[in-house]
């Protein structure tokens, strides 16, 4: 939590291919130890995939799927009289998005299929289609935040 001020959100310029700044998000978050290229790379082969599986536009489906995967509520821990208390908030639109986007990536790097570009794909087809990793993680956040809705009055 900054002292002075807010931290400053930079703007993201779009991708070159889709002209989005989800896409654009996306791959920089998909990015290790600043390769781009192969970020890039990677997400592309995934687009093309997604075309040649569905015939359909393969930035609707991965908006689509994004957007299925972005949690509403979620828990924070706040400790109130000695004890610990999971209390439900309301996520922000910048949070949603990171971790619709986190949740993607780290389950589509648990696929066993071969090759990177291949279990993004299958991972955004999942999430588009409202089954997959990602949707159950938010699933359990929704369920964990609903089993927790007797404490939203220790909310901050």
């Amino acid at each position: 939590m900054p002292r002075r001020r807010r931290a400053t959100t930079r703007e993201i310029d779009p991708d070159p291919i889709f002209n989005s700044t989800l896409a654009e998000k996306f791959i920089n978050s998909m990015m290790w130890q600043g390769k781009k290229n192969t970020s890039q790379r990677i997400f592309y082969g995934a687009m093309d995939i997604l075309k040649d599986r569905t015939n359909d536009d393969p930035l609707k489906l991965f908006k689509k799927a994004v957007e299925n995967c972005k949690p509403v509520l979620e828990v924070k821990t706040r400790r109130v009289g000695g004890a610990n208390y999971q209390v439900p908030v309301e996520v922000t639109q910048n949070r949603r998005t990171s971790l619709a986007i986190r949740w993607i990536l780290i389950n589509a790097r648990a696929r066993p299929d071969k090759g990177m570009s291949d279990k993004l794909a299958n991972e955004l087809n999942d999430a588009a289609n409202l089954r997959g990793g990602a949707i159950k993680k938010k699933d359990d956040v929704h369920r964990m935040a609903e089993a927790n809705k007797a404490f939203a009055h220790y909310r901050w």
